[in-house]
């Protein structure tokens, strides 16, 4: 097996005990990924020099003896939304084309700090707004299985990073189903961890009452040990738990017997694709087979998850992008006053979907619409929230599906918002209740592409959920999906 092919997992063991170097691994993924990288275009800027500079640091710490992270020496790529010191971070967006931020995301330190080699900023959906990675002012991001389709959004680049071997681990945000939806087109395993699990100091805010960064990575253990790391309170962060973590890589044998897993009817209408409910079904049987107790589940809002996530997450997009007026980031010709000068540097400085976004939000924030709209959308997420209340207080897990279909082909939904915001209903319910969800890969389809199921537990219970991916994982085989060669 190639360095670029093993998890995380592989190669940390391999590391600790000498039998190759961080230096080697580097290498290794920076060359897969200047071969394969022109076709799939995960990334909008590269660091190779960085990275490779970074392992070495860790080699000579190892062969000094100091006390190392599991996670030194293993690369890693960051969604461009999230602050690099001194490392350009776009968002996707013209308008921070050139921003440099002065230090790093609370993520990032941590990950530099443990040794974890940073190998470049991931293509994304402008400011994390879609669902395809279509939505980047530079360019579309492909599909390792199929590059003539999406690989999700908005973090589809670091899931394609992920999935053609350009990194073992990545970071992405998950606002709306953003990790967990590239994780189920790319076939790998993302977390979207509960509200405040995190530190969300330096993540570019969407929609800060939903705002959540997450790993991408091929397998529930590789998850589960970057979770481990950059887990915790953060001072900078008020939002941020002080909740203890869990040593989640333990828990992984512990599996599924005598939990609760609750079966959402809801969340796997009859207009999906047979293959997604098949798979779905097939995972509850796995875990009614290795002890778990499988009953249906009811959500009861939870179709209305797509009409409250909009209208707040735009009011929230509304009021967080007001600081782009062309003086502070970005640049513009000055005009004759304020108002022509901002319309100018928006105008040319955001996409479509951005404007789009922003409008709507600023509308439904006008005084004669905050109460009809706004108010009224707080009112229905309280509903959804104790939906998911209910439904976890009498199960341990709940079950279901990550999205409509699979990986869909590039620009088939481009240019129709409203299709393109239904293929992520499964996925906006959770962000709403602040609960921490899992998707993981079950199965492919008829046409080969990966299918995704969503697991979803209370808050910080995060261990559940990777005992329940890694015993489906095992079932499925040793193995994780791996895209045809490209």
């Amino acid at each position: 097996m190639k360095i670029f092919e093993m998890s995380a997992l592989e190669l940390s063991r391999l590391l600790q005990k000498k039998e190759i170097s961080a230096v080697e691994v580097t290498q290794n993924f920076v060359e897969r990924t200047a071969a394969v990288e022109p076709q799939v275009q995960a990334y909008i800027t590269r660091t190779p020099e960085a990275a490779l500079a970074a392992a070495r640091a860790v080699d000579e710490k190892r062969e000094r003896g100091e006390p190392l992270s599991p996670l030194a020496g293993i690369p890693l790529a960051v969604k461009d939304n999230i602050c690099t010191g001194g490392l350009r971070t776009t968002c996707g967006s013209r308008f921070l084309e050139e921003y440099i931020p002065p230090v790093d995301a609370a993520v990032v330190k941590k990950a530099r700090d443990a040794g974890m080699p940073l190998l470049g900023k991931t293509n994304l959906d402008e400011f994390g707004m879609g669902s395809s990675t279509e939505n980047s002012a530079f360019f579309p991001t492909h599909n390792p299985w199929d590059l003539q389709r999406v690989p999700g959004g908005s973090s589809g680049g670091s899931a394609a990073a992920v999935a053609a071997g350009m990194a073992p681990l990545a970071l992405g945000t998950d606002t709306g189903g953003s990790v967990r939806q590239p994780a189920a087109f790319c076939g790998l395993v993302g977390l979207r961890p509960t509200y405040g699990r995190i530190s969300r100091a330096g993540l570019v805010p969407l929609a800060s009452s939903m705002d959540q960064a997450g790993p991408l990575a091929f397998t529930a253990a590789d998850c589960a040990l970057l979770l481990g790391l950059l887990a915790g309170e953060d001072r900078d962060d008020p939002t941020s738990s002080a909740e203890p973590v869990d040593d989640y890589p333990a828990t992984l044998p512990e599996g599924v017997k005598g939990l609760r897993v609750g079966l959402l009817t809801e969340n796997v209408p009859q207009d999906f694709d047979r293959e997604i409910i098949a798979a779905v079904q097939r995972a509850a049987a796995v875990l009614a087979e290795n002890g778990a107790v499988v009953e249906d589940a009811a959500l009861p809002r939870i179709r209305s998850s797509l009409e409250v996530y909009h209208l707040l997450c735009a009011a929230e997009s509304s009021s967080s992008l007001g600081r782009f007026d062309g003086l502070r980031y970005g640049c513009s010709e000055p005009g004759e006053n304020v108002n022509e000068m901002y319309s100018r540097a928006r105008g040319e400085g955001f996409g479509p979907e951005v404007k789009r976004r922003l409008l709507l939000g600023t509308s439904i924030l006008r005084e004669n619409r905050y109460e009809p709209f706004y108010r009224q959308a707080l009112r229905v997420r309280a509903l959804i929230r104790r939906d998911f209340e209910e439904a976890l207080a009498r199960f341990d897990l709940l079950l279901g599906a990550v999205a409509p279909t699979t990986a869909y082909p590039l620009g088939e939904k481009k240019d129709d918002p409203v299709a393109m915001y239904h293929a992520d209903i499964c996925i906006l319910p959770g962000p709403l209740a602040g609960v921490p969800a899992l998707s993981l890969p079950c199965g492919l389809s008829a046409a080969g592409l990966p299918i995704g199921v969503q697991l979803t537990a209370a808050p910080f219970q995060e261990a559940i959920l990777f005992r329940a991916a890694h015993l489906l994982e095992q079932e499925q085989g040793p193995a994780p999906l791996r895209p045809p060669a490209l």
